[in-house]
């Protein structure tokens, strides 16, 4: 349709989000870290940090490869990220494990229609979003287990970050 983008414009714009948002887990990581580093909970963050740092560094050599600016918004996502998850951690361990199931839920989402729009042309993008979605939804599992549902606050928790989370998303692609 006419004002639509490109096959390339639409891959370009899939790996300057898929960048933004794992640079965005990296920070978030960081944040809960800095707040619950040393404890049994930041055990388990580091595990899921050590993960998102992998992804991140597959996204930073495809978007070098491809030449795929990053989004103009990185600074913001450099504190906002760091933000929610030294904020979440700072409610307790439930609320930093509810802030990453929340996020992995999207996130989830976010991959699973990327994937399905991806050919055979994209096979690499596709394996790699795929990789990375089940790492992503083992974070999430695992989140769920560590007592996410028993943080205070739950719902309105959780609703607030998945919010955030999708308009990150938004604003990652075009910017």
């Amino acid at each position: 349709m006419p004002g639509d983008p490109t096959r390339e414009e639409l891959v370009e714009g899939m790996i300057r989000v898929d960048h933004a948002g794992e640079f965005g887990a990296v920070r978030i990581y960081a944040g809960q870290l800095a707040v619950l580093g040393g404890t049994k909970a930041g055990e388990a963050i580091a595990e899921m940090a050590e993960q998102e740092r992998r992804h991140l560094d597959g996204f930073d050599r495809l978007a070098a490869a491809r030449r795929v600016r990053p989004t103009v918004l990185s600074p913001l996502w450099h504190v906002a990220g760091f933000a929610l998850g030294a904020g979440t951690a700072l409610l307790g361990p439930k609320a930093a494990m509810a802030c990453t199931q929340a996020v992995e839920e999207v996130i989830d989402e976010h991959y699973a229609a990327q994937a399905a729009r991806l050919g055979d042309d994209e096979a690499e993008l596709r394996d790699m979003i795929e990789d990375f979605r089940a790492d992503e939804i083992e974070h999430r599992d695992r989140a769920v287990a560590e007592g996410a549902e028993d943080a205070p606050g739950y719902e309105l928790l959780t609703g607030a970050v998945k919010a955030g989370s999708r308009l990150a998303i938004w604003l990652s692609t075009r910017f």
